[in-house]
């Protein structure tokens, strides 16, 4: 079986939505998902775009994607690299794709220059949490994430909140 990971280009838009709305299936939360074609194409293809993705195929059909941005860090004085999403197709896990794609951006880390390599996985995705937890990845418990979205995001911008 050989695993490619390659850049994803603007032809892989439709594809990475796709992709996204397995993730969202999978993570009970496919109601959330309001991203568009258009959307992804802007968003990871446009000339400075925020983020970036990969695209992992396994004989050469896609089976899995990553979306990925550089965030920074202030006690470190360098920048970050911050997994937003990886997902590999039910029937490809076990193959080795989300490994893969995992060096893939650690790699991408190191040559970059950053002083970690960051993700957010829900509490109840056990077989997410054991497979990090397999790399070396170590939970941080003791940071809580806070989010501020759509009308609440609004309202408070406004002074309303």
């Amino acid at each position: 079986m050989t695993i490619h990971i390659r850049p994803a280009t603007a032809a892989d838009a439709s594809l990475i939505l796709r992709f996204i709305t397995e993730l969202a299936v999978y993570e009970k939360a496919e109601h959330e998902v309001v991203a568009s074609v258009k959307d992804i194409e802007a968003s990871l293809f446009a000339v400075g775009a925020p983020a970036r993705s990969l695209i992992c195929e396994m004989n050469g059909e896609p089976v899995g994607f990553c979306v990925y941005f550089f965030s920074y860090s202030t006690w470190l004085g360098k920048q970050g690299l911050y997994l937003e999403d990886l997902y590999v197709s039910p029937a490809s896990r076990g193959g080795g794709a989300g490994k893969q794609m995992l060096r893939h951006l650690a790699q991408i880390a190191c040559d970059t220059g950053c002083g970690r390599f960051e993700w957010s996985v829900l509490d109840w995705n056990e077989p997410a949490i054991g497979f990090y937890e397999s790399i070396g990845a170590s939970a941080q418990s003791e940071w809580v994430r806070y989010r501020l979205a759509g009308d609440a995001l609004k309202a408070f911008a406004e002074g309303n909140a």
